[in-house]
């Protein structure tokens, strides 16, 4: 009875395919979740808003960047630490001592220095840094830097795919109203939710991706809670009544550079179709597929990570891959000073 990822272009109404009407939840709704979370922890983050107004990426670039060159010492421990960006600073013909003063000329000095090149590679540089130091959302989903002077591009090493519902849903009829509240006057509007939904997301973590933003398996650690956690914690009035209910991740081995593509291709869902759904137990989740593929490249992955909600329905869930780690995804993430 609630509406995860509503569509601002069909009245607010519940994302859905209409053909199968399966409801869709877009990754976009899932990152939001975790970024909001791990804010909420004291974690910086880069896609944010500041001062709680919504700002350019061109601001927001100025503001991360100007946090760190107008402390001194933290400026001085990341160019320390970056070696590298001494010299490019040095071949740019910008000077650390006044590195203030460089945020506050920095679109000047792109027009009219003629070393623009070495200005925007020491861009890209000192930007990877800061990524790598402080803006986990960077480091976990990467960021197309619409940026003057930056042409470095983050492919982000986590991947969500939207997530659809695994069965159809249906639009809860109702003429339930919600009243809107303007300046003078006050308006109506409809609620659209739907009755039930079991959804399902899929995503991909990539090692090569990881190493250029500096994602570590700390912060892929973090991602797996804020994921879950994130979700538990955004309990709007549209959104309220949704959960998490089970996490598995495949780890393949180091050598190996293939994966086996979206998992929901390995899954079986079975129902009574005469008869609506409503709940958890009105379905049955098979997972026999998963664990036949699995059975035929023993050699290809290393284990599998397996997180179940402990109010879950164990008949429901058919065939679980028995896993080889188990995470624990409620466990606290303590608050950043």
């Amino acid at each position: 009875m609630n509406n995860p990822n509503g569509d601002p272009d069909q009245e607010n109404k519940p994302r859905m395919d209409y053909e199968t009407n399966t409801l869709l939840v877009s990754d976009a709704r899932r990152k939001r979740d975790a970024r909001d979370f791990i804010k909420s922890k004291g974690y910086p983050i880069f896609v944010d808003t500041l001062s709680e107004n919504k700002v350019s990426m061109e601001t927001m670039f100025d503001a991360v960047v100007g946090s760190f060159l107008q402390d001194n010492v933290k400026a001085n421990n990341l160019f320390n630490k970056y070696s590298n960006l001494k010299e490019l600073a040095e071949i740019a013909e910008v000077s650390i001592e006044d590195l203030d003063q460089y945020i506050r000329n920095r679109k000047e000095l792109l027009k009219n220095n003629k070393k623009k090149a070495e200005l925007i590679r020491f861009n890209n540089e000192l930007l990877t840094a800061i990524i790598k130091e402080k803006l986990i959302d960077i480091r976990w989903f990467g960021s197309a830097m619409a940026v003057e002077g930056v042409s470095r591009t983050y492919t982000g090493p986590i991947q969500l795919a939207w997530g659809y519902s695994l069965h159809p849903v249906e639009l809860v009829i109702s003429n339930t109203i919600s009243s809107i509240m303007n300046e003078d006057n006050s308006t109506f509007g409809k609620k659209y939710k739907i009755h039930y939904a079991l959804t399902a997301h899929y995503g991909t973590v990539s090692k090569r991706n990881a190493e250029k933003t500096g994602m570590t398996e700390d912060d892929l650690a973090l991602f797996r809670k804020a994921l879950v956690q994130g979700m538990m914690s955004n309990q709007t009035d549209s959104k309220q009544g949704q959960s998490p209910l089970l996490y598995l991740e495949i780890v393949y081995n180091p050598e190996f550079d293939g994966y086996l593509g979206d998992l929901r291709r390995f899954i079986n869902v079975n129902y009574d179709e005469k008869h609506s759904i409503r709940k958890i137990t009105d379905l049955q989740i098979d997972f026999k597929p998963l664990n036949n593929v699995l059975s035929k490249i023993p050699g290809m992955y290393e284990k599998v990570l397996l997180w179940k909600h402990p109010a879950l329905v164990e008949d429901v869930f058919k065939n679980v891959p028995i896993q080889v780690g188990e995470l624990d995804l409620f466990e606290t993430i303590p608050a950043r000073s």
